[in-house]
């Protein structure tokens, strides 16, 4: 879901465009960016939370995919020096040569759905911004946030909690778009963890766990851990790393909280 340009939305390109002047202030206004921040925008299509940022942050930066929009939104920027317009790909393009400091970045965007959480993850690699607002579909943003044991809680709960705080903010209806989506939207802020609680490879073995887990929702961390092939550890292996981090095995993985996971990962050969 993201606002376009001038024509007709491209369904290829999940654009449904943003008309609600309100939301959009208020949308903005939950980054709280200011004359010192550098502010990157995924998406911005047509402007509509553009306009609210440009003129307002030290500098921003726009990433669009669309021909016809970045040609548009390059020609009214042109010449402006707080303001680079980037042609391309969220999920390729190389954010350090055109972020200064990708470590104090605020991201604000109103995203396809069906590569959001390509994009949450490709956000939360490393360097990580400071700070993330999207708007999402509302059924991502109750994952994201869901409470452990529910069945919304899963490896996306996982993955963004376990190297970063998130948060619902509010719920954006479909009628403030044009065209009318199918769905609601909500808006999601992703502070991440400051300093880093893991290294590069404790959470890659992290995610293999979690990954692993997810696939087989159903089965207890027993069988998980000893007959996954990503992960085939012995069973007396895993039973001391259970009882070291206090986990069950007869557990099933949505008992587990993102600390309960992180732990258990640590302490797995």
């Amino acid at each position: 879901m993201r606002g376009g340009a001038q024509g007709r939305p491209k369904r290829s390109l999940g654009q449904n465009f943003l008309v609600d002047a309100n939301l959009q202030r208020k949308i903005v206004a939950a980054l709280g960016a200011g004359p010192e921040h550098e502010v990157l925008e995924i998406g911005p299509g047509r402007g509509a939370l553009t306009r609210h940022l440009e003129g307002q942050v030290g500098r921003l930066v726009l990433v669009e995919l669309d021909d016809a929009l970045f040609a548009s939104l390059s020609q009214e920027f042109d010449g402006r020096d707080d303001v680079e317009v980037v042609h391309g790909d969220i999920l390729e393009v190389s954010l350090e040569n055109w972020v200064r400091k990708p470590e104090e970045l605020l991201v604000i965007g109103n995203i396809p759905y069906n590569i959001t959480t390509p994009i949450i993850f490709r956000l939360l690699g490393r360097p990580r911004p400071r700070e993330i607002v999207l708007m999402v579909q509302d059924e991502v943003a109750e994952r994201i946030v869901a409470p452990v044991g529910t069945k919304e809680y899963g490896a996306l709960s996982i993955g963004v909690r376990s190297v970063a705080k998130a948060e619902r903010l509010f719920k954006v209806g479909r009628g403030g778009f044009r065209p009318v989506p199918g769905v609601d939207s909500a808006i999601i802020r992703i502070t991440p963890t400051r300093p880093e609680s893991m290294t590069l490879a404790e959470e890659q073995r992290l995610r293999t766990l979690v990954r692993a887990s997810f696939q087989w929702r159903r089965k207890q961390l027993r069988r998980i851990l000893r007959d996954h092939p990503d992960l085939g550890h012995r069973e007396e292996v895993a039973e001391r790393a259970a009882a070291a981090v206090g986990v069950a095995l007869d557990d099933r993985p949505e008992r587990l909280s993102p600390e309960d996971f992180v732990r258990l990962a640590a302490a797995l050969p």
